[in-house]
């Protein structure tokens, strides 16, 4: 958890989710980050198994890096489904009459089918 926590190391996972990218390639789409960075933590990420050298070169996730981003999914739609309630909640307190009828969040139900809006 705590390689996870790291600045950088998702993105770095979720860039090579569906292709090798070269050093140049992913340095480029994590928003050129800095090279130093960069390389600091693909060593974190090759030393723990999570990525590995490509074979066309440049940088690809392992199996076991595929695994873990496979268990992250869940995570990206919850995170999708919160950004929704987040907007809805957003613009419906801009809406007075919400408040009149005393309710947040619109009509939407939570996604994951709860009564509770807490997730």
């Amino acid at each position: 958890m705590d390689l996870l926590g790291r600045r950088w190391v998702l993105r770095i996972l979720w860039e090579l989710r569906d292709e090798s990218l070269t050093f140049r390639e992913l340095r480029r789409r994590c928003d050129d980050m800095s090279p130093t960075v960069l390389n600091q933590r693909l060593r974190e990420l090759r030393e723990t198994v999570l990525v590995e050298s490509a074979v066309t070169g440049g940088y690809a996730l392992s199996p076991l890096g595929q695994a873990l981003l496979a268990n992250l999914m869940p995570l990206l739609k919850w995170s999708e489904d919160w950004q929704t309630l987040r907007t809805g909640m957003a613009s419906s307190s801009a809406d007075p009459a919400s408040h009149a009828e005393g309710h947040v969040g619109g009509d939407q139900a939570p996604a994951s089918g709860t009564d509770s809006p807490e997730r």
